[in-house]
């Protein structure tokens, strides 16, 4: 039996070199209710302060859905322009990501009524979903164009949301059509029913996929949301939290804010060695122009 003075060092692993870790905080999103957490955001107010407490924590990046009080979603262009303003005053150089979902029956216009206001970046949908029983997410082709082209004459950099390989190929498709423009940025959303599912081997799959010029967050649902983020992490991607797609810290365990679930991916960053970017660093990281 070897002695202790013979025991191999302790193993570290750093990833001091990668780029910093663009964190995007999902703070509310369309579905998520307050019966699934009480600190889920509707109201003006608690969308900031939502937004802030992710911001404290190190998120550089607010993925945005509205509400009005009573918690119905909507897609208004004045809705999203007053909780945009409110959470531009509290949080002044983050990055706003309004979403372009929209609801079931809306029609394009509707849906991109926040790109009116021309944001940095907004989303961009690249392919029709089934949601459930009788819901159908559709996003055809000739939609997924349309939005891309506003979002180019609008100066707005999609990302684009991917919920199964075909979409990858979807949008590649239309970049070399002119539609999407590089560099591309693509988020994972991964583990939504009627979708890919969460597993490591399909994070792999999706990673491998994407051109080599390209950036991506990962967005696991639910049980996915961390030990995605952790493989996001350590491959030199970025990471999605928040409401959104999940409202626990950990199982049987509420989030207290969005700023807890971000936490917790600085801890785990910085466990790696992993370092975080702040707003003007992933403007930058993600070709956006720099604020004034």
């Amino acid at each position: 039996m070897r002695g202790a003075q013979e025991m191999p060092e302790e193993i570290t692993i750093s990833l001091s070199y990668m780029e910093k870790l663009i964190i995007t905080a999902a703070i509310c999103g369309a579905e998520v209710l307050k019966e699934h957490n009480p600190a889920v955001p509707y109201t003006v107010e608690e969308c900031v302060r939502e937004a802030k407490s992710a911001y404290n924590a190190g998120a550089s990046l607010i993925h945005l859905h509205v509400r009005e009080d009573d918690g119905t979603p909507t897609q208004s262009k004045e809705r999203f322009r007053v909780i945009i303003e409110a959470i531009k005053k509290e949080c002044p150089d983050v990055i706003i990501q309004p979403s372009t979902g929209g609801a079931v029956g809306m029609t394009n216009d509707e849906r991109l009524q926040p790109t009116e206001l021309l944001p940095e970046m907004a989303t961009l949908d690249c392919g029709t979903l089934n949601f459930g029983g009788d819901d159908i997410f559709e996003n055809t082709e000739n939609t997924i164009k349309y939005f891309g082209q506003r979002m180019i004459e609008r100066g707005i950099k999609p990302e684009l949301e991917v919920f199964d390989k075909s979409m990858i190929d979807m949008a590649l498709r239309l970049h070399r059509k002119g539609y999407i423009q590089a560099p591309m940025h693509f988020d994972f959303v991964m583990g939504v029913n009627g979708g890919i599912g969460g597993e490591l081997r399909d994070f792999v799959f999706l990673r491998g996929s994407i051109p080599s010029d390209a950036t991506y967050t990962v967005a696991g649902i639910g049980r996915y949301e961390f030990p995605l983020a952790a493989a996001a992490i350590i491959d030199g991607g970025h990471v999605r939290v928040g409401f959104e797609d999940n409202v626990y810290l950990s199982k049987g365990v509420l989030a207290k804010s969005n700023g807890e679930l971000v936490e917790k991916v600085v801890r785990i960053a910085r466990e790696f060695g992993r370092e975080i970017a702040t707003p003007a660093e992933a403007r930058q990281i993600l070709s956006l122009k720099p604020l004034n």
